[in-house]
């Protein structure tokens, strides 16, 4: 099984890395930063106006600069056998 990989940016710094995808729901999605003993597990959530996700990692915040709507599609069309999830 492969591991979903996804860019966040930092606010601070407009940096953009790559992070691993633990879980991923419409209304929460949880990343790792980092490998191996180094690594910091962070949840992201959407901001009010469900445009992005935010989280907050060791102090500094990260964005995931899309919508709960389009995540929503993702997980819906990854596995259509599953019964449409609960729309927020």
């Amino acid at each position: 099984m492969q591991t979903e990989k996804i860019m966040v940016t930092s606010t601070e710094s407009g940096q953009e890395m790559e992070v691993s995808v633990l879980s991923k729901r419409s209304d929460r999605i949880q990343v790792v930063i980092g490998e191996g003993v180094h690594s910091v597990s962070c949840d992201m959530t959407p901001t009010r106006s469900q445009s992005a996700y935010v989280g907050s990692v060791m102090g500094r915040e990260i964005v995931y600069e899309k919508s709960c709507a389009e995540i929503q599609t993702e997980l819906d069309s990854e596995n259509p056998a599953l019964k449409k999830s609960r729309r927020f």
